[in-house]
């Protein structure tokens, strides 16, 4: 017998009494949790004896609320006011034949309740076949009243709630991963420590549903005890613990939520002590972080798993936090001096600057002088000491609103008031010894000055004009300082142009070689020539040499420069063989590009390419190489003799009067400076020079050379001197080899 055909009877097994006989239990307003179970049908006797077939059951541990409707309408109405229904006992036929399907339609699509489950059961069964309606229809099971006994419908209910409970735990662990990945995608990496623990209470509450009464402490490493003492530190806090920010644990007033801190920041994993549940977050940078917070409700395992999902999110954000960190003081921190950097400085006079009155503001870079020669003597970590005293000085005599930076490698940045900031209080502050391992040592520095007002310009700008300053400052030699002005600004900016065309006509081809004859000025004959370096813009305009070659060194680019003019110069004196000239090929060398390193293999792989006999090629270096160049500069110069050229010194006179370099380096010949030539017709000082250059050149066995000579005055004292060569306009300008073949071939008639 069914349990609705039990109407009236007291049954074994599957045979029931009359619901009437049964006492009701007395309402509890503080009822444990139910399953809310619907009963749909238009028959009263049916949501009696299923009430009274289901009595005193429990489903995982809940029992049963009954609630009823006596119609599909009744049962939209109800399901819509609440969302909480477990299982919906449904019947098919009632107000229509077919009610109950499509009250299943509305309550998947309609109301969107896809999780509560629905057991449909009728008792004209031929209006709705069960395959069709099964798979149709989103139901849990389908039922004709004359097979529904006790077990069944008992066996059927639980079923179908076991069901709604997993589906809505899988539900809500969705919802509270989406939590999580919502939660860990609010912290930004760039928000800095401070505002990432504030965000670990605030999302930490929200997955726990509980108020953000929690607090978040810090131990000082990875191997600190953390056992409530000082190193470790509460960060953040909320509720009725808001005060204790920046406190060590020890202040906590409250001995659970202190052991529970204590216990996570130590053993890791989640802890609780009473009502107080602590979550690690601790991740691989060695920091120990831990959040507290107040919840007395139950932990399902599930629930624990998904914390620790949670955790291990916040701790990979508490990584980027200190990866963050650590970049941000490797961007804006010098790790030797602790300083600032050249970024930093930067845009704190950005920052300073925007506050107003610029003006009032000095930017001043002070170098070390000589530091790399300091270093070569002392060592790098002498060199590193020296840095942390200059650095540590700084900062300890300046006032605290005076920015101070390590901009470069020696060269520290001092920005804030011109009073302060300038080169009289600065020399005060740098002029004491500083204490080294060899005793007091005083250290000589050039300083570079900017005013903020007259540069009218931002933090990189001011940089910029500052360093301008200071390399005018070194150009006068070690201990002095100089001042940025508009004038010196306009004078960098046109250099930097001209280097930036330079570059161009270098690359673009338009650089050329023209050639002046050198003449033995007895017989007149030509001996060699020497090869010049033009530059004609892209007007036609000739730029002078004395303007552009300064540049070119400054810069770098004469090395690349002058490899080009020596494989052009001794390609042309292949064409002068060829046209049965055997000339010998002067060629000046810069000091920058004979100091280079490669500068004789770049000599030597030019000869071979070109096929070229040494003895016909000399390269001409100023006098100033010569003298101040050192042991190497002799070393470099006795490997070019053995590679067979010639070496001459240019501008023999302009500069010292130490000769005694003369008798070490060899040297095969010495030309007079044009000054000295032009002197010749006055009779001037200048004159007697020559004439002593003559002497002493015939005294070492050198040839001599006059250059400039323009009128035949000048070309008749150098004969009676004993000058034995000589070039300039008497005998013909610079010219390009397609003029020079013709020149010479008339020479020879």
């Amino acid at each position: 017998m069914t349990i609705w055909q039990a109407n009236g009877m007291r049954s074994d097994g599957d045979r029931f009494a009359l619901l009437d006989d049964v006492a009701q239990p007395d309402a509890d307003p503080e009822r444990e949790a139910c399953w809310p179970l619907l009963v749909v049908d238009d028959d009263d006797d049916v949501h009696h004896a299923t009430e009274f077939a289901l009595h005193g059951l429990r489903v995982l541990g809940r029992p049963l609320e009954f609630v009823h409707a006596a119609s599909a309408a009744e049962a939209i109405a109800l399901l819509a006011r609440r969302d909480d229904v477990a299982l919906v006992l449904l019947d098919v036929v009632m107000e229509s034949e077919d009610a109950g399907l499509q009250a299943v339609e509305r309550i998947r699509g309609e109301l969107d309740m896809a999780a509560v489950r629905i057991i449909l059961h009728t008792g004209q069964p031929g209006y709705a076949p069960e395959l069709e309606a099964v798979g149709r229809y989103d139901i849990n099971d389908y039922k004709t009243k004359s097979e529904l006994t006790r077990s069944q419908l008992v066996t059927t209910v639980t079923a179908a709630i076991r069901s709604y409970a997993q589906i809505r735990r899988l539900e809500a662990n969705r919802q509270t991963l989406e939590r999580i990945i919502d939660g860990t995608n609010r912290f930004d990496a760039e928000c800095g420590l401070a505002t990432f623990t504030d965000g670990i209470i605030a999302q930490t509450a929200v997955l726990l549903g509980e108020a953000p009464a929690g607090m978040v402490c810090i131990g000082a490493a990875e191997d600190s005890a953390c056992d409530g003492g000082e190193e470790c530190v509460i960060l953040a806090a909320a509720g009725r613990h808001a005060g204790l920010v920046n406190q060590p644990l020890a202040a906590l007033a409250d001995p659970a939520a202190q052991e529970a801190l204590a216990a996570c920041l130590r053993e890791g994993g989640i802890q609780r002590r009473g009502r107080c549940l602590a979550l690690n977050f601790g991740g691989r940078q060695g920091r120990k972080l831990a959040a507290c917070f107040e919840s007395t409700a139950a932990m399902p395992e599930i629930d624990r798993h998904l914390l620790d999902i949670f955790c291990s999110n916040i701790a990979l954000c508490g990584d980027n936090i200190g990866l963050v960190e650590r970049l941000r003081r490797t961007a804006y921190v010098d790790d030797l001096t602790g300083l600032p950097n050249r970024v930093a400085q930067i845009e704190a006079i950005d920052r300073l600057t925007s506050e107003g009155q610029p003006g009032e503001r000095m930017l001043a870079l002070v170098d070390i002088d000589n530091f790399s020669e300091t270093i070569d003597a002392f060592g790098y970590s002498f060199g590193d000491r020296q840095l942390q005293g200059v650095a540590a000085r700084l900062r300890a005599l300046l006032p605290v609103d005076v920015h101070v930076a390590r901009v470069g490698g020696d060269v520290f940045g001092v920005y804030g008031n011109a009073v302060v900031v300038d080169r009289d209080p600065l020399r005060t502050i740098l002029s004491a010894a500083f204490d080294s391992e060899a005793g007091p040592q005083t250290i000589s520095f050039s300083i570079g000055l900017v005013r903020a007002g007259e540069a009218d310009a931002g933090g990189a700008e001011l940089m910029r004009n500052a360093a301008i300053a200071l390399k005018r400052a070194k150009v006068g030699g070690p201990g002095n300082e100089a001042f940025y002005t508009p004038a010196v600004g306009e004078e960098t900016r046109e250099r930097v142009h001209l280097l930036h065309d330079l570059r161009a006509a270098f690359e673009g081809g338009r650089l050329f070689l023209v050639y002046q004859p050198q003449i033995d000025l007895v017989s007149g004959r030509a001996l060699g020539v020497e090869a010049l370096l033009r530059w004609r813009d892209e007007s036609g305009e000739f730029v002078p040499l004395e303007r552009f070659i300064p540049v070119a060194e400054q810069s770098g680019l004469i090395v690349g420069i002058g490899a080009w003019v020596l494989r052009t110069a001794l390609a042309a004196q292949r064409e002068l063989l060829a046209q049965g000239f055997r000339l010998r090929m002067a060629v000046n060398v810069s000091p920058v590009q004979f100091r280079h390193p490669a500068f004789v293999t770049t000599v030597a792989a030019a000869v071979a390419e070109l096929a070229i006999d040494p003895a016909l090629l000399e390269l001409e270096i100023t006098e100033s190489v010569a003298l101040h160049g050192g042991a190497q500069i002799g070393e470099r110069l006795h490997d070019l003799k053995r590679l067979g050229v010639t070496i001459a010194i240019d501008d023999f006179g302009t500069g010292f009067s130490s000769l005694s370099y003369l008798d070490r380096l060899p040297a095969d010949c010495l030309k007079i400076d044009r000054s000295f030539v032009h002197a010749l017709d006055e009779r001037l000082s200048g004159a007697q020079i020559a004439d002593l250059v003559v002497q002493l050149g015939k005294r070492l066995g050198m040839r001599v050379l006059a250059e400039g000579i323009e009128v035949a005055a000048q070309w008749q004292t150098l004969v009676d001197m004993g000058c034995g060569e000589g070039q300039g306009w008497l005998y013909a300008p610079a010219l390009p080899v397609d003029e020079l073949i013709p020149w010479l071939r008339g020479r020879e008639r």
